[in-house]
Formats: structure tokens, sequence, C-alpha cells
């Protein structure tokens, strides 16, 4: 398996690198055609033009060994430092390989295109309560460059807060890389289930058409929900006086031994603490419990907050799950922040994205950075000619 795993890595790269918009938008199906760099790396003699390391086949044997793996980690998965948090990524992978190139401590882009005007501003929040901020040019060297995983990975562990998949136009690839690296180093890494990841919603912002229209029908579709519904709902740092989770706080939700009892192998229902923690958003200016405008979960303010980390004894509550064109924003006197993971979000919104690492002693870093180029070493564009999947309030 483990040989399999990092053919899939590299391949997954290296359409990351080299694929083109004009061959993406023309593809039917998945075939190697998109990945044209290295298609010459496997043996896809076979006339399914389906028979490649992308395989239907593949595919679901990676999603039911996944599955194996997740079943086996709490409800709150746990992680130690150093660490780096990652929020929603979308189907971005030519910046879900940026950021990996980035917080790996390398300060070197995935991408030459890449030069001193996008710089990685990092703002370092100490434990003795000072702040420091440097812009760092990065290092461009590319044509095929892959992000060294085994290097990234030894510097830092991940957690990534959910919304892997939708709206972006590699959302298979996006998914198929993570869980691969999840399965490659399973105690390096943390995927937490955003509420992207399920059926209802994956059927309607992009990730269902997307599979149907690599592989003509939706199995790769069906094989990445059953994954889903084994992911995580949270994860504690260290002693647990960091957590993370994809979405926010939950009425039904005072203690995090509550958060453990849940049944989370199901698809996210439409109410109740698991749809919650999945859906709900901080508000500076609620009170208490208020309806959310997205239709599922709940507003909640600064009470809220600190009623729940003095309860759980945390420090600091680490989510995702909203826009934010500055890559991060702390909140409720830096008692919970959200961190945006994917830049120049669906093409278009023009904002910044960042990481947040926190190292041995607890100290906090924000690595902010741009969106990768829109055209790849060829002078080709990344970015199909076609809008992403519609927009939604609720």
């Amino acid at each position: 398996m483990t040989d399999k795993i990092d053919k899939i890595i590299e391949y997954i790269c290296l359409s990351g690198t080299n694929s083109t918009a004009q061959e993406y938008t023309n593809s039917q199906t998945y075939s190697p055609s998109i990945l044209t760099s290295c298609e010459s790396s496997y043996n896809t003699t076979n006339t399914n033009p389906n028979n490649n390391i992308l395989s239907e086949e593949n595919i679901y044997e990676i999603c039911q060994y996944i599955q194996d793996l997740l079943i086996q980690e709490p409800n709150i998965a746990h992680i130690d430092t150093p660490v780096t948090i990652c929020g929603d990524i979308h189907g971005q992978l030519h910046d879900l390989l940026n950021l990996f190139s980035i917080s790996s401590g390398t300060n070197n882009s995935a991408f030459d295109d890449q030069d001193e005007t996008n710089p990685v501003t990092v703002t370092t929040n100490n434990s003795n309560g000072t702040t420091t901020t440097t812009t760092t040019p990065i290092n461009s060297t590319r044509t095929t460059s892959i992000p060294n995983f085994s290097q990234s990975l030894l510097n830092t562990r991940y957690i990534f807060l959910g919304d892997f998949v939708d709206r972006g136009f590699y959302s298979l690839e996006t998914f198929l890389l993570l869980i691969c690296l999840k399965i490659r180093y399973p105690d390096r890494i943390i995927l937490v289930r955003g509420n992207h990841e399920t059926r209802q919603i994956t059927k309607v912002y992009g990730f269902y058409d997307e599979c149907i229209r690599k592989y003509g029908n939706c199995n790769v579709w069906r094989y990445c929900c059953e994954v889903f519904d084994y992911l995580p709902l949270g994860c504690s740092i260290n002693d647990g006086t960091i957590f993370c989770l994809h979405g926010g706080l939950s009425p039904d939700v005072k203690n995090l031994n509550e958060i453990r009892c849940i049944d989370r192998k199901q698809e996210v229902p439409h109410m109740g603490a698991m749809c919650d923690l999945l859906w709900s958003d901080p508000d500076e200016l609620v009170n208490s419990w208020s309806v959310s405008p997205r239709g599922a979960g709940y507003l909640f303010g600064k009470n809220e907050v600190d009623e729940f980390r003095y309860l759980n004894n945390i420090d600091l509550i680490a989510r995702a799950h909203q826009l934010v064109m500055e890559g991060y924003k702390e909140m409720f006197n830096k008692g919970l922040v959200t961190v945006w993971s994917a830049p120049n979000y669906c093409y278009r919104c023009g904002n910044v994205a960042s990481v947040l690492t926190i190292d041995n002693n607890m100290n906090k870093t924000y690595k902010i950075f741009d969106a990768v180029p829109i055209k790849d070493n060829r002078g080709n564009s990344i970015i199909p000619n076609k809008k992403p999947s519609m927009d939604y309030f609720l």
C-alpha cells in the first residue's frame, strides 16, 4: 500500500504543478491526458481511460483503507505541538500544494511565478504577550516542484479543519491527496469534518458534478462520502488547552465529553449538536444563542465562548468555516480565531489565506500567503473557463 500511496501523491502533485485549464475543461473522463507531464510514469496501455493511478478501483481501495484508520480515532482527535492549523481548502489544489511548501519552514513556494511581489507575512503572538511581524520573500524554484511532504511533516504536524471539497475545480485531487497523506503519515495529520463533507452539500456545490465529469458516474463520489462519515468532529492540542473544530459551538454541548459521545458515523443531521459543530458561527454583535442566517447551526457570542472555555479549561478555540479577507481573525479577547486557507476564494474573492502554527512553547504564528499565479509555467491558465458552483449565504 505504501508504494501505491506514494505514486498517487506524486501523481496528484504533478497534476497540480503541470495540468492546464484547457486539458481539464476538455476532459470528459479522468484520463492521463490531464496529467501530460507524468503520463509516461505509469502503465496506461489499457483502453479504459480510467485505468491509471486514479482509477475507480484504486480510489475504492484507498477509501476503504482510510475508513479502517479513521474509525480508530475518537470524535475529538488529539495531536501534539508543533502543529499547523489549516482552514478551508475547497478544492484549490494548487494553493494546497503551496500551503505545504510555505508552512514547512523552507519558505519555498511550489510555484516559481510567485515572487517577491507576493511574499509570506509571518505574525507571531508570543507566549509572553508580545507580537512580532516579519515579511519573507519566497524563494522561487519550480518547473515540477513537489512539496517535500516527509520534510514538511517532520517539521510540523497538521490539522485540516474541513471543507476540503466543493467550490474549487480540483476537489477530488485535493481530498485524495489529504487522505493519502493521512494514510502515509497517520500520526502527523488530522482531518476534521466540515459542513461540506456531506452528501447533500456536495451534490449542490460542485464535488458531485466534478466526479461525474471525470468518471462518467458517481461511484468515486460515493466512496469519498463514505469516508466523510468517519472523519472526527474536532481535535485537541497538547493538554487540551487548544480546541479545534470546523464551525462553532452548540447550545446542546457544554462539555467536551458530550462531543465524544456523538455517533459521528452518519450523514450530518439538519439540527442538533453534530450539525451545530459544523455550521455555527461566532458573532460579536450577539449576546446569546441566535438564529443563523445559514439556516443551520447558531450564531454565538463572547459569553458562550467564555463559558465553554472556562468549563473545559480551554485557552483558544480555533475554527474555520468563514471567509476572512485578511486570512485570519481573532475574536473575544483572542479566545477564538478563524483561520481561512483558501486564497482568492472561488478564484475571484481577492482574499489572502493563512495557517496558524503552534510551537512547543505555545507561541502562535500566523503565516499569511496569497494565491498561486493563475498561469502555469507554460503560460496556460490553471483555472477552467467556467464559474464555480453557485454562491450561498444560507
